[in-house]
């Protein structure tokens, strides 16, 4: 799922290609993809890309139109630019837009289920759109302050992936920030210790920090389908910890893995169960 530290370089790398870069036509073949019908998407026709950012987990294209595509990626979404249009046999594509140089800006989604969306918002409006508005202070480049955000009884691995708490990871790098803070995904947040808040507001930006200098050295124009996640404990289930060589242990829930280090996060307890959650502290 592309987090952060993912959209960040997103961001980064189809700002530079894009910017000046004239839109030619739009289309939609996503079912139910693009979320909104004011502004039309007519209002992008002949317009400039100005330049591609990010906030939380969301991708803003703003338009010499001054109107702003907000795109969330959602599980598998992946925004990325192409020389050519696709072709017809391209069944991942669910929102395109086709550039006056012969390019083509494509949202594509490799999941099964189509989650990834597109809003189109006046610029001006943006920040009061309400799934920009509602989002907790950036989880990086930092410094962060979570005095106060985290008093609230839900499991760390639950609370620190609400974006109203902090915005932009999710469950692979709140796996890898927890293991670097050596603190139980299942402590809840109202039992957090002075000291054990300053530990994690250090690892977070740390942790996407340490990411994000990995992509700047290996992603390039064009985007890959899969990126390479420099993860370390995160779907390393049975693998030993890069910390103290422990075997990772795992949580499983429907869709996804929950992984930690007994050793190093719970005290050497191994949580057989979900169930057993409240158990550890």
């Amino acid at each position: 799922m592309p987090e952060l530290p993912e959209v960040e370089m997103m961001a980064r790398l189809l700002s530079g290609a894009l910017s000046g870069a004239v839109i030619e036509k739009v289309k939609s073949p996503g079912l139910g993809t693009l979320k909104s019908f004011d502004p039309p998407v007519e209002s992008l026709i002949g317009a400039e890309i100005d330049g591609v950012r990010r906030r939380g987990k969301h991708l803003l294209v703003d338009a010499s139109s001054s109107v702003t595509m907000l795109i969330h990626l959602m599980s598998a979404g992946r925004l990325q630019v192409f020389d050519k249009a696709a072709s017809s046999k391209d069944r991942r594509s669910r929102f395109l837009i086709d550039l006056a140089d012969g390019r083509q800006l494509r949202l594509r989604e490799f999941g099964t289920h189509q989650s990834a969306w597109v809003k189109l918002v006046e610029t001006k409006k943006v920040d009061f759109e309400e799934s920009l508005a509602t989002l907790g202070p950036e989880a990086w480049p930092g410094p962060i302050d979570l005095k106060g955000r985290l008093n609230h009884p839900r499991p760390l691995h639950t609370l620190l992936r609400d974006q109203r708490v902090i915005a932009g990871i999710g469950r692979s790098w709140i796996d890898e920030i927890l293991h670097s803070a050596r603190l139980s995904p299942f402590k809840r947040g109202s039992d957090l210790t002075a000291q054990e808040i300053a530990v994690l507001e250090e690892a977070i930006p740390k942790s996407l920090d340490r990411a994000i200098s990995h992509y700047e050295k290996v992603l390039a124009i064009p985007l890959s389908d899969k990126l390479p996640m420099p993860l370390e404990v995160h779907n390393k289930r049975g693998e030993p910890c890069p910390r103290c060589q422990t075997k990772l242990e795992a949580v499983r829930f429907e869709d996804h893995d929950l992984v930690y280090c007994p050793q190093c996060q719970t005290g050497g307890k191994t949580l057989k169960d979900r169930r057993m959650s409240r158990l550890l502290k």
